[in-house]
């Protein structure tokens, strides 16, 4: 369902195809971030019913939804803006042996069914987008009864320390370190916080959200009514 709404101001950089997709897609894919990946994907899929259908909103190169479909429990899909990060995770997932449908498509008009998935994951992609609310009702347009969409994010409340202690688990060299600190801080100027992203849920179709920080990062979880 597309909105009306004003459109968020959003910093316009590169676009992310071409080159600049590949360049993400290799900076993504180090040992360590490969085992969080696997990690998550456990943690984000636990208690989902085998046979459930899973969107992954904004997967970029697409190593969480090839996790995720490596469990081997559950049929998983991606929307991704870039035509570029679609070809590129389609080739990651064909590597991998795994089947991951992914997709080119716009998140505020999403191309799926009403109540086609009873879970939509969205990592550190929506303080990008320009139209919240529409992505928003889209999500739960999408999902099933039942359903849950979980948003994971930087904070808008992260502070300097957390920032500084996020880095120093990075375990990067002084220039890298010094540049991942500048872009932390310039993104979180973006971000939500708690309180801005409750109010944005409660004018949703999910009308509320639970929603936790730990360090840098905001978790957001929104379910879809049974009877809806």
């Amino acid at each position: 369902m597309q909105m009306t709404e004003t459109r968020r101001w959003r910093f316009k950089g590169p676009e992310m195809e071409g080159p600049v997709a590949r360049w993400y897609a290799r900076v993504r894919g180090s040992d360590s971030q490969l085992d969080l990946y696997r990690r998550q994907a456990r943690q984000l899929t636990e208690g989902l019913t085998e046979g459930g259908r899973v969107l992954e909103v904004a997967p970029g190169p697409g190593y969480l939804a090839i996790e995720m479909a490596r469990l081997g429990k559950f049929e998983v899909t991606g929307l991704d803006i870039s035509r570029t990060i679609v070809q590129i995770a389609s080739d990651n997932a064909r590597r991998a042996g795994v089947k991951v449908d992914f997709r080119q498509g716009d998140v505020a008009a999403m191309p799926f069914e009403a109540g086609t998935f009873d879970l939509i994951v969205c990592q550190a992609a929506f303080k990008n987008f320009t139209l919240p609310h529409s992505a928003l009702a889209e999500m739960h347009r999408v999902l099933r009864p039942g359903g849950t969409a979980v948003i994971q994010d930087m904070s808008h409340d992260a502070t300097h320390q957390d920032i500084a202690a996020e880095v120093r688990g990075m375990g990067l060299g002084p220039f890298a370190s010094f540049t991942t600190k500048a872009t932390l801080e310039w993104l979180k100027r973006r971000a939500y916080s708690p309180g801005l992203f409750a109010s944005l849920a409660a004018t949703s179709p999910f009308r509320t959200a639970a929603i936790a920080t730990d360090g840098i990062g905001l978790e957001v979880r929104l379910e879809k009514e049974k009877n809806q």
